[in-house]
């Protein structure tokens, strides 16, 4: 503890004490006994679903790793970010509920806080990529020409290396990880705002370039697909069957980006304004019970992109299915 409370001096330069520096054991839940037993059945359900979902789609993907296109290239990028959290992080916060403490020191609280960052980060990007792909797609057709596999990969390079700078920023002494108020799980030290204008500055830094860019751009790839959308549906409706053919898989493709930066923002968006408020409201405003039903619903987030995908190819096979049947009875009567 007093190395760790070395490591932090700067955090009470001005007074203000954080919670994991307020106490004699940081790792000790500060929830009940039953709400923790609560919150490790709901995580290890979650980690199960998302562990097979993530999975199957990994697999499903490789037997056809060939023949995919750019888009679900980068679909499958997510899947991984999302196996990655839940194989790699849940465990860690599953015994700890279980335990009714943080079993792992700070090390693994480091460690933890790093893992979760940076694949929640690279899920982020990915996702801002895919809707710049989609948006390019849609909007500016000639892009859709010269678009190969080899971009792609290009492409997740540069998101596992944007990922992997801001994730260990914290540890080039600009920030750092710490426990959450409750005790049983960690994150980034948004807690360094209250103490000091570089504190301030690091956590700006995180919230601009890993959340609210990655988002302003997401919002104005869809907007504009949503506008474009409804001004050519007529158009192509005169095109050719392959047109016609090729538009709806573009259209399928968009679909499941769509409703994967939704439902992974609409679990985020609560956290992120769960920890601004930590970092910028006044200090320890955030009651500990209430600070925990945010972090849960980030940690679900994994879980939901499986669903989307099987979702949306099910709806794609019909519609696909029906199209086959229209052609076959139209050549019977004729």
């Amino acid at each position: 503890m007093s190395g760790m409370a070395s490591d932090h001096s700067n955090s009470s330069q001005e007074g203000y004490i954080p919670h994991y520096l307020q106490k004699e054991d940081p790792f000790a839940s500060k929830l009940s006994r039953e709400a923790d037993i609560v919150a490790g059945f709901y995580l290890t359900i979650i980690g199960i679903l998302s562990t097979l979902g993530n999975g199957y789609v990994i697999f499903m993907s490789s037997k056809r790793k060939k023949k995919l296109r750019p888009a679900e290239i980068m679909t499958v990028n997510l899947a991984v970010c999302d196996l990655g959290i839940s194989v790699v992080g849940k465990p860690f916060s599953i015994i700890s509920f279980f335990s009714h403490r943080w079993m792992f020191g700070w090390i693994g609280c480091r460690w933890y806080g790093w893992a979760g960052f940076f694949f929640g980060c690279g899920s982020l990007i990915t996702m801002t990529a895919v809707s710049l792909d989609r948006y390019l797609k849609i909007c500016h057709l000639s892009y859709g020409t010269w678009l190969k596999r080899h971009h792609a990969f290009i492409c997740l390079a540069i998101i596992w290396a944007y990922a992997t700078f801001w994730a260990t920023v914290p540890f080039a002494g600009v920030g750092s990880y710490a426990p959450e108020p409750f005790g049983t799980s960690c994150t980034l030290d948004w807690w360094l705002a209250q103490a000091s204008v570089a504190g301030q500055a690091f956590v700006l830094s995180i919230l601009f370039f890993c959340l609210l860019f990655p988002t302003a751009v997401i919002v104005f790839s869809y907007v504009k697909i949503i506008l474009k959308v409804k001004s050519s549906t007529k158009e192509v409706a005169h095109y050719d069957t392959r047109i016609q053919s090729s538009h709806i898989l573009e259209m399928k493709l968009t679909k499941v980006a769509m409703l994967i930066c939704a439902g992974f923002l609409i679990a985020w968006i609560p956290y992120a304004v769960v920890s601004v408020w930590s970092a910028f409201g006044r200090p320890d405003s955030v009651p500990i019970q209430f600070s925990v039903v945010p972090t849960l619903l980030a940690k679900s987030a994994a879980m939901y992109n499986p669903i989307i995908y099987q979702v949306i190819d099910c709806k794609f096979a019909c519609c696909r299915s029906w199209g086959l049947k229209a052609k076959s009875s139209s050549k019977k009567s004729r």
